[in-house]
Order: C-alpha cells, then sequence, then structure tokens
C-alpha cells in the first residue's frame, strides 16, 4: 500500500502542467484563464491559507492543494499615475514579509490595456529549529501582480514551493496575462 502511495505522489509531483486554460470569472468585473485543474477554494481552505481580516475576493488552487492563486484587494489607496511611487512602496513591503527575496522581475506592465506592476521573485521565511514542532524554511515561488484601479489596489498572487518552481514558472505568466478587468472593482 505504502510503494502505490509514494508511486502516486511521485506522479502528482512530477506530472507535466496541464495546458489546457480555462476561462475564470472571478467577480462580475474580473476574468482571467486558469489551468484546468484549478478550483475555488471552500471558505474553510481561504479561512487557514489567508487569514486576515480582508477575505480574498478570488482564491483557487490546483487539485494537489500545492498551487495557489488568490485576488484580493489592498487596503492601501494609490492613484494611478502613481504606479511609480507604488512599485517602490509594494517592493519594500515585499522585502519586509520575508527574511530572503531574490528577484526574477521587477517591472510595470501593460496587458489588456491595463498597467500592473509586476513581481516575479523566490523567498524564504526561516524556520525554527529549536522550536518543539522543528519548522524549517519555508521557501517559495511567487509571481504578483498588483493593479491600481479607481484608487484601489488589485493584488493577483501566484505561489508554490520552490522545488515546483521549474514547473509553473511558464504558466504563472499565461495567468496573469490572461487577466481581464472591466470597469471598477
Amino acid at each position: 500500500m505504502s510503494k502505490l502511495m509514494i508511486f502516486l505522489s511521485f506522479i502528482l509531483w512530477t506530472a507535466p502542467v496541464q495546458d489546457k486554460m480555462v476561462k475564470t470569472k472571478v467577480t462580475e468585473n474580473i476574468t482571467m484563464s486558469l489551468p484546468e485543474d484549478f478550483y475555488a477554494m471552500s471558505p474553510e481552505d481561504i479561512a487557514q491559507r489567508y487569514p486576515s481580516v480582508r477575505s480574498p475576493i478570488g482564491a483557487y488552487t490546483n487539485s494537489a492543494r500545492l498551487v495557489d492563486l488568490s485576488i484580493n484587494i489592498s487596503a492601501t489607496r494609490w492613484r494611478e499615475q502613481d504606479v511609480e511611487m507604488a512599485k517602490d512602496f509594494f517592493k519594500a513591503s515585499l522585502f519586509n514579509l520575508y527574511d530572503k527575496v531574490d528577484l526574477i522581475q521587477e517591472d510595470v506592465k501593460t496587458i489588456n490595456k491595463k498597467q500592473y506592476i509586476v513581481f516575479e521573485f523566490e523567498s524564504r521565511i526561516n524556520g525554527d529549529q529549536f522550536s518543539l514542532d522543528k519548522k524549517n524554511p519555508v521557501r517559495t515561488y511567487t509571481y504578483i501582480q498588483y493593479l491600481i484601479i479607481n484608487g484601489k489596489t488589485i493584488v493577483f498572487s501566484f505561489n508554490c514551493p520552490i522545488k515546483l518552481k521549474e514547473k509553473w514558472q511558464p504558466v504563472a505568466p499565461k495567468i496573469m496575462n490572461s487577466i481581464k478587468v472591466k470597469g471598477g472593482i
């Protein structure tokens, strides 16, 4: 039985990412394409994975529950013409969240006629080797985009464990480049 479980885990871990993308309606004004095996998280999953006063407006995970995408509205308010200043602010915020950040990409891109602040990076949060549960460092690959619209900021965040980076790094931009936001939030 354990050999079967190891084999199935191996298949899930190494299986190629599905190329088929499905158009997904996040809200009345936001759509994007997600891999076919992604599904909306339950309220319980959201509460566990994104504990916050502000619940995401959308949260999705893959069938193995290892790769996540969330869509949030940030508490910070910006004007659309302040995108460069906002980029610096969000960059500083990211560096404060993690013990280590290795930037792969930092840019302002136009996607579907809207300007997005884009960061792609690897991060690490140190564990606690001396605690009772001996937590190891957590390493993550993240592709995050910020859209300033009508004085609000929508945050699209894709993340997965660092060991899945090679598999998901080509897919993350496809997801992010498919985002369409109509009107306001």
